[in-house]
């Protein structure tokens, strides 16, 4: 590894841990906890009704897209990497006990990401042409008031960060690189010039370059076209992939269901003595909870104010009921599809440290093992994984660039169409790059902008609570 790259990884790793301390997972937490609780839990018990919402049709309402369409932008740019490589990156750092700590996050989250998208139709502004600009930096100007516009403006610099150079971008494609890498290259080893080619002073394999350049093609292709390109190609590929994959995990449960309370147990253990499961690799509860909650809001994005960019084009003018569907958002992310990837790599054994497997690998060699009954696994996991990653994180790359599209609107305003067309290639340009950096780093650059967008966000969150309630009160009495 490169002096240079060496230390921007020291870097990058000291501020990830400073951001993701004690003082954000407790703002994250606190604040899911005081909605649940304010909402009286009303959110949970309506979620068989959340689901009828995502397919109900408001015509005649304002909006660019569906429900439908808003949720699966929305789950194009949750259902990622953060779900086949982030669990993996949780629980080989933080123990299995960080998927438990995972799921209690999602369980508070449901109620973060309700607030979102209520507040996101409710202060969204509508232009003349029928476009639709709305989000945190909305809800921070218009709920808090003109004089909290400098904290909407840090969240929307913030914002475009995390699409550019986070979560949007790098650790998007470089899952799917290094899944292609795993079934073309195999045999591929960095250390060794002779099989590959040097880039950016690394050694990479030729499978690398070749993935790194079609889905940078693939992505030029798609953003040009915008929100609308953009929901198109989510309905169909986002219910398509996560269907497919929740099958993948079901028939691994069904072929080691021996196994299932085993793991359960393992994971609820480790999740309060992580020592005691790991053996010493992770020695504290925080440790176990900073990984797990930091993984799970990279999944599920509850408290970081991504996901009402989206909400915010659904076609409803009724505030509490887009609430009501991007909540189903965080329950398919993280109780659905985290979960059967959690299960399988815990009760595969695949996260134990001795095998020194990091990333996509892990789950690779998890799903390999789980279906070690079919006679083909060696040879179908890889590929199935590196489709599902693929389809996964492209979709994330897409609705990463609404996002970060929509932040920059907010600060240069809305017909600025130059300024845009030269965003969508500089983020073109940092797909390119992405694959030629390390896990470590980039995984830790996606962290801290995570971080940082989620604390303007949750201030916002926490004094609008009581617009929330009150939203909510009054919808549940009229239906």
């Amino acid at each position: 590894m490169p002096d240079w790259l060496v230390s921007l990884t020291r870097i990058v790793n000291t501020v990830d841990d400073l951001i993701w301390g004690i003082p954000l997972i407790v703002a994250i937490l606190a604040t899911g906890i005081l909605l649940s609780v304010l909402l009286r839990f009303r959110h949970l018990l309506h979620l068989g009704n959340a689901f009828r919402y995502v397919f109900h049709q408001d015509d005649g309402h304002h909006g660019e897209v569906s429900a439908f369409g808003a949720l699966c932008t929305a789950l194009s740019a949750t259902i990622g990497t953060g779900n086949i490589v982030g669990v993996a990156t949780a629980i080989t750092t933080g123990g299995p006990g960080a998927l438990f700590w995972m799921e209690v996050a999602a369980l508070f989250g449901m109620a973060t990401k309700y607030a979102e998208g209520l507040l996101a139709v409710k202060y969204r502004e509508v232009a003349p042409d029928g476009r639709v600009l709305g989000g945190p930096f909305y809800y921070i100007e218009r709920g808090l008031g003109s004089k909290w516009k400098p904290l909407a403006v840090v969240f929307a610099v913030f914002g475009m960060g995390a699409g550019l150079l986070g979560i949007g971008t790098l650790t998007q494609v470089h899952g799917i690189v290094a899944a292609a890498q795993r079934f073309f290259d195999p045999a591929f080893n960095p250390t060794d010039p002779a099989t590959g080619i040097t880039v950016l002073g690394t050694v990479q394999s030729p499978a690398v370059m070749i993935a790194g350049i079609v889905v940078t093609a693939c992505v030029a292709l798609v953003v040009i076209g915008g929100l609308q390109r953009i929901a198109k190609v989510s309905m169909v590929v986002v219910p398509f992939m996560a269907v497919s994959y929740t099958l993948v995990c079901l028939l691994v449960m069904f072929g080691n269901y021996e196994k299932i309370p085993a793991a359960v147990m393992t994971i609820v253990k480790a999740a309060f003595d992580p020592a005691a499961v790991t053996g010493g690799a992770v020695g504290t509860i925080f440790i176990a909870m900073q990984k797990g909650i930091a993984r799970g809001i990279f999944s599920n994005e509850a408290g970081l104010g991504s996901e009402p960019i989206a909400a915010a084009a659904a076609k409803t003018n009724e505030p509490a009921k887009q609430g009501f569907v991007s909540m189903t958002g965080t329950f398919i992310d993280t109780f659905v599809v985290c979960t059967m990837t959690g299960l399988t790599i815990v009760l595969s054994g695949a996260w134990d440290p001795s095998l020194k497997l990091e990333g996509v690998n892990v789950t690779v060699e998890a799903f390999t093992r789980g279906l070690a009954f079919l006679p083909c696994a060696a040879t179908v996991v890889p590929f199935f994984l590196m489709m599902a990653l693929a389809f996964f994180a492209f979709t994330t790359i897409l609705g990463w660039d609404y996002y970060s599209e929509k932040c920059l609107e907010y600060l240069v305003g809305m017909n600025r169409p130059v300024v845009i067309k030269v965003y969508r290639f500089l983020y073109v340009a940092m797909v390119a790059i992405g694959p030629y950096l390390t896990l470590s780093v980039v995984w830790g650059i996606a962290d801290i902008f995570n971080g940082l967008m989620a604390f303007p966000n949750l201030i916002a969150l926490m004094l609008l609570s009581p617009v929330v309630v009150r939203v909510t009160r009054d919808f549940l009495e009229r239906r």
